[in-house]
């Protein structure tokens, strides 16, 4: 490094010294600003030492505080089948004992956000009522009401919230949560008037609403406080406008009646979906307005999320004093390094979190979740795998790499990273594949970070060569005679319709009038060459069709979205976009025509047929843009499988298929699997996928 390079590297560290600077939150002390909140991973009490891998990771990264995910405090409060924390009893504290050992190896602070699910929870395992402020039906489409809570049952419950608090104690927790927010816990139940229709002094005015909330941060503290922090969990705005908690009328009363009780404010938005906003929608930072308010009217620390990456604006926040510790998820799980790049100056190499929710998936699908930057999420420990060390090859051999998009680039820099000789050959123009393709699209742009991050660290080392426009033939790669080649070379969307609902390909089609997704990201919306409707079939179910139809409806075309779904990309759910990707096409004038197939087409419409009934009706269509599946782009492949006799003379050891090459999926998966075909490369037999989390905890 030359003195000029050291001295700006030492001068990017000394702008963010204040993030670095300690802090007193009650009884404990925070070494730094960055504060992992609580956030679930899809492991929890199920997989109890993946779970404290994970956050031990994030320790060793640097975040001074590393918060679980909510924990259940009693059987009443069930969430089965998610997989969140659990502690209902003395049984389940060393789990969370292995949780809190992993962080304070590192010196960084435990926290636990106890959480009773009042009204959210069915309770499918404990098959306990729910439980509510008033007589209501729970969240979700179980058919199950929650009962109306008599003094008793609120007098339990406090005395559960201790029990719960204790325990957490006992378990090593530094700091303890008493959780009102994201419409999902009892207190905030407690606190929303469209829940509590009570007439009593826990009801009715927000002085008695807020009477069990009050009550809860004042018994946690008598019963934990000497030597642990009792921090708050507060939703201050439900973006319902006066039909919910605003930030400026009950969200800042109920601040201000509780400003100086607990020792911290954590502060976000409600729902989760208007927490955990995808880069879709929203940039970083989308909450500052919100959220701004509460350090005005509290002495106390405050800890704010809103997907933040940029140090910059971590620094602004905590210098003009409107947080006083920087709050992550979600860019916690894409780098849990962050802090430590921040304080070593190292900011390029940071993987900023592209806000694509993938990791939010995982909860939605009661799985350990995934990272589209970090493919080591959830592996650390049963798959071994850390976000930053990845061992060297004892005898490293040359590799060459066909395809240059996330599966490709990510191989790539994992292997040269191990000390491989890398050579990457990309057969078009531009780095990235689907992700630049992609990236190009409304809303998606921060996804280029995918690309951006491994080409800049590729770009870095001697022992990688890329190269653009370099298509290869399966001789071409016989004749370079490199002992292991992997082939990224992606995936096609399919142009006959073949995918979920129709198993074979659509023989009526008219190809002519026929597009898919490939050349709408390539030509744009000048690719749909003829006047009148453009009709998008989307058997995909996802992003993808729903941005299309974005994009069209941009450059003025007359746009009818037909789906066999009910609803409108219903994979985002699990993304928690859903909502907000059909509201945006209805604000757009898009014709949504759900639960409906396509069964012919003619010169100038398109037959469709109900799914039920088989029903069927013609719609005008000049254009059909067909979202369906993919066709792995495998033709070298099959060429090189073709003349397998002749690897051993041209010194070819091995050839392998990675990402969308292999089996299409998400770019989460592509990246994967370059990971772990880096991981791999040295074994014949790759060794066990992963180790079971099962088993007593001693």
């Amino acid at each position: 490094m030359s003195d000029k390079s050291r001295s700006q590297s030492k001068d990017t560290r000394a702008q963010y010294d204040l993030l670095f600077e300690p802090l007193k939150i009650g009884p404990v002390t925070t070494p730094n600003r960055f504060y992992q909140v609580p956030h679930c991973t899809g492991m929890g009490h199920r997989y109890p030492r993946s779970e404290a891998r994970l956050r031990g990771i994030k320790a060793e990264g640097g975040w001074g505080v590393v918060s679980t995910q909510e924990t259940e405090i009693h059987p009443t409060s069930d969430l089965t089948p998610s997989n969140q924390a659990r502690l209902w009893g003395a049984e389940d504290i060393p789990a969370l004992r292995l949780v809190t050992d992993a962080i304070h190896e590192h010196d960084s602070l435990a926290a636990i956000q106890l959480a009773h699910n009042g009204l959210h929870s069915a309770n499918r395992y404990s098959r306990a009522a729910p439980l509510a402020p008033s007589d209501a039906i729970v969240d979700g489409d179980d058919p199950v009401q929650a009962r109306k809570m008599d003094k008793s049952d609120i007098a339990a419950f406090r005395a559960w919230h201790v029990s719960a608090a204790k325990r957490a104690k006992e378990a090593g927790f530094d700091i303890i949560y008493a959780y009102a927010g994201h419409d999902m816990t009892l207190l905030h139940h407690f606190l929303l008037a469209r829940h509590n229709h009570r007439t009593d002094e826990y009801g009715g005015s927000l002085e008695n609403r807020l009477r069990l909330f009050r009550e809860v941060i004042q018994d946690t503290k008598e019963a934990v406080g000497d030597t642990c922090a009792v921090a708050v969990r507060l939703a201050v705005d439900e973006l319902l406008g006066a039909d919910g908690m605003q930030h400026d009328a009950e969200a800042r009363d109920i601040v201000e009646a509780l400003a100086e009780e607990p020792d911290l404010w954590d502060v976000n938005l409600s729902d989760w979906s208007n927490d955990s906003q995808t880069s879709r929608f929203s940039d970083e930072g989308f909450q500052e307005k919100y959220t701004g308010f509460v350090k005005s009217v509290t002495s106390k620390p405050v800890v704010g999320v809103g997907r933040y990456t940029s140090p910059d604006t971590m620094a602004r926040l905590i210098r003009k004093g409107q947080l006083d510790l920087i709050g992550a998820a979600r860019p916690s799980i894409a780098d849990p390094f962050l802090p430590n790049k921040i304080r070593t100056g190292d900011i390029e190499t940071i993987r900023e979190c592209i806000g694509c929710n993938i990791c939010v998936m995982g909860d939605n699908t009661s799985s350990p979740m995934r990272c589209t930057q970090n493919p080591t999420a959830a592996e650390e420990w049963r798959r071994g795998w850390h976000p930053e060390v990845i061992p060297r090859l004892a005898d490293p051999e040359p590799v060459l790499i066909v395809g240059g998009g996330p599966a490709g680039l990510e191989a790539a820099r994992a292997l040269s990273q191990r000390g491989a000789d890398v050579m990457l050959a990309e057969a078009g123009n531009s780095w990235g594949g689907r992700v630049t393709l992609e990236a190009a699209l409304p809303g998606l742009a921060a996804w280029g970070r995918v690309r951006d991050t491994r080409l800049w660290q590729l770009q870095q080392v001697p022992n990688a060569e890329l190269y653009l426009e370099s298509a290869l033939t399966a001789q071409d790669l016989l004749d370079y005679q490199m002992p292991h080649i992997a082939l990224a070379t992606g995936a096609t969307w399919r142009r006959d319709g073949l995918g979920r609902a129709h198993r074979k390909p659509m023989l009526f089609l008219d190809q002519n009038r026929v597009l898919t997704p490939d050349d709408l990201m390539t030509n744009g919306a000048s690719a749909v060459a003829s006047d009148g409707p453009v009709v998008i079939f989307d058997d995909d179910r996802f992003y993808m069709a729903s941005v299309l139809a974005e994009m069209l409806a941009d450059a003025g075309k007359e746009v009818i979205f037909v789906t066999p779904s009910p609803i409108v990309s219903p994979w985002s759910e699990r993304t928690l976009e859903q909502d907000r990707i059909q509201r945006r096409l209805i604000e757009k004038n898009v014709r949504i025509m759900p639960l409906l197939t396509l069964t012919g087409m003619s010169d100038d419409a398109v037959t469709l047929a109900c799914i039920y009934s088989g029903e069927t009706r013609e719609i005008a269509c000049a254009t059909l843009v067909l979202v369906t599946s993919r066709t792995p782009n495998d033709a070298v492949w099959n060429d090189l499988i073709a003349m397998k006799e002749q690897w051993r003379d041209a010194g070819i050891k091995t050839v392998t298929r990675i990402g969308d090459c292999l089996a299409p999926s998400l770019i989460a998966m592509a990246v994967y699997a370059g990971h772990s075909f880096a991981r791999n490369i040295e074994f014949e037999v790759p060794p066990e996928p992963m180790r079971e989390d099962v088993g007593q905890i001693p």
